[in-house]
């Protein structure tokens, strides 16, 4: 059993030692390190080496929280893949130890949280798209622009419609619209119906 550390600072110009001192105290026989590299980064070769190099009954020990993880769900995914693999996690800041029952009913209780806030978020969302549903819109990407949604828009800007309303009127994209209008034109000069301006 070995206590394996891991230390990160977000800058090069930042300093580990306070880390280093926490985690040598601690009784970390071995730290990976991390320097000038932002927690969102997926690409941490250091922190990488140190799940590598981790075994069964050995604990990855780090400073605070969030020199793991990038978000409260990466968090519980690193942790929650340790205890799969037979190894604990300790964070000294926080007093955090999964290797004792208190250590784990609180990775238990951040665990349902994060899912508590997954949930509440996909039903904002769903809720957000059945709203707009019932007053006529539609989630999701602007409708391609159809031939038939070209020839539609190209009466409506003959008309005297510019091309975001009738992009509007035909339902697509202003910009795949106004790209289709222009390639329409590239390919039969006699057409006219091409604005020179994509704003409009």
């Amino acid at each position: 059993m070995s206590l394996i550390g891991y230390a990160r600072v977000s800058t090069s110009d930042q300093d580990l030692a306070l880390q280093l001192d926490a985690l040598a105290a601690a009784g970390a026989g071995r730290v990976f390190e991390d320097h000038g590299v932002s927690g969102a980064r997926a690409d941490r070769p250091g922190l990488g080496e140190a799940l590598a190099f981790l075994r069964d009954g050995d604990t990855l020990v780090v400073w605070k929280l969030d020199r793991l993880g990038r978000s409260m769900t990466h968090l519980l995914q690193v942790v929650a893949d340790l205890e799969r693999r037979g190894v604990g996690f300790r964070s000294l800041t926080e007093s955090i130890d999964t290797t004792t029952p208190a250590g784990r009913l609180v990775f238990h209780v951040f665990s349902a949280l994060g899912q508590f806030e997954r949930d509440l978020i996909r039903e904002r969302t769903q809720a957000g798209l059945a709203a707009a549903a019932a007053r006529g819109r539609k989630g999701g990407r602007p409708l391609a622009a159809t031939p038939d949604k070209v020839r539609r828009a190209q009466h409506l800007i003959a008309q005297g419609l510019n091309v975001r309303e009738a992009a509007a009127r035909v339902r697509v994209g202003k910009s795949a619209l106004y790209a289709a209008l222009k390639a329409e034109s590239a390919t039969d000069p006699a057409d006219n119906h091409c604005p020179q301006n994509p704003a409009k």
